[in-house]
């Protein structure tokens, strides 16, 4: 499927903050669900960062991850974000690689 039909369907990802009768959230409300999304994005970024990238919210229903080169790519959930990190990139992108850990503890971003 074309990305916009994909942005348009609005399946949501566990990773989403959801107001659903029957789902543990504290984000009952549509600010603490985008003050929620906002958070992850930023949480991303630290780790992004060391590949070159950034990820930035697209309407709150999808993402846009980019490259400093001005690559970039509709990322429809978090879940999809490190295949396609590794994609725009052209090399492995492991967030829980041990030696990224440890440098961005050391910097003070952990």
């Amino acid at each position: 499927m074309c990305s916009l039909c994909g942005v348009l369907g609005g399946n949501e990802h566990w990773t989403d903050a959801a107001a659903r009768p029957g789902v543990f959230t504290r984000n009952v409300e549509r600010i603490d669900r985008r003050r929620e999304r906002a958070r992850r994005v930023a949480a991303a970024n630290r780790v992004l960062a060391a590949f070159g990238m950034s990820l930035s919210d697209w309407q709150g229903s999808s993402f846009v991850l980019a490259t400093r080169t001005g690559k970039s790519e509709i990322v429809e959930d978090l879940g999809h974000l490190w295949p396609a990190a590794e994609r725009l990139s052209g090399r492995a992108c492991d967030p829980l690689d041990p030696d990224l850990i440890r440098r961005m503890e050391e910097d003070g971003h952990g």
